[in-house]
This record gives structure tokens, C-alpha cells and sequence, in this order.
């Protein structure tokens, strides 16, 4: 079957929107684990009647609950600010490719 070149760098083009969308997945698929995290932090911090800690580098230090909740919510805002960001990039990646995807096979069905 013969392929017209515009035809070829429209499949190109595709192979690259898909790829893409595989890398704006792992990335959200990453940022959705850290907020699994930080909200299982929130949890245990909100349980804990004692002293608290949190790891810096190599060690733990002893740290206020309440500037540990600040930080970890702060961190939370920050990460669903990057998914919902991810999503938009997710969407619009989707459109174009489903587009460019209907273009080439209806060229290539002819």
C-alpha cells in the first residue's frame, strides 16, 4: 500500500501526540501516588497526640505538628495545582491525536 507523504508525517506526528500522552500519564500516575502520600500524612499527623518528626535527607528531625501540617497541606495545593494542569495536557493531547487519528485512517482507507 503506497503512502502519500503528508500522509506519513501525519502517522509521525501521531506516534509523537502518543507518546507524549504516555508521559503526561506516568506523570500524573506519580502525582496521584504523592497525593495518596500526603494525605495518608495528614492522617497519621492529625492522630498523633506526641512528638512528631520528619525525614530530612538522612535523618528525622523533631518537628511542630502544626508547621508539619502546613507544609505537607501546602505540598498537597502545589501537587493538585500539577494534575489538573496534566489533565488539561491530557485532554488536549487526546483531542489531537482521536483528530489526526481519523484523518489518517480515512485517508488510508480510500
Amino acid at each position: 500500500m503506497d503512502v502519500d507523504q503528508e500522509t506519513q508525517k501525519q502517522i509521525q506526528e501521531l506516534q509523537v501526540l502518543e507518546q507524549n500522552l504516555q508521559s503526561v500519564l506516568m506523570q500524573k500516575q506519580s502525582f496521584q501516588l504523592e497525593t495518596s502520600e500526603i494525605e495518608n500524612s495528614l492522617t497519621e499527623i492529625q492522630k498523633a497526640s506526641g512528638d512528631v518528626y520528619k525525614i530530612v535527607g538522612q535523618i528525622m528531625i523533631k518537628s511542630d505538628k502544626e508547621n508539619i501540617e502546613k507544609e505537607l497541606k501546602q505540598k498537597q495545593e502545589l501537587v493538585n495545582v500539577r494534575l489538573k494542569s496534566l489533565d488539561k495536557q491530557e485532554e488536549e493531547i487526546s483531542k489531537r491525536a482521536e483528530s489526526l487519528r481519523e484523518e489518517v485512517l480515512g485517508k488510508i482507507g480510500k
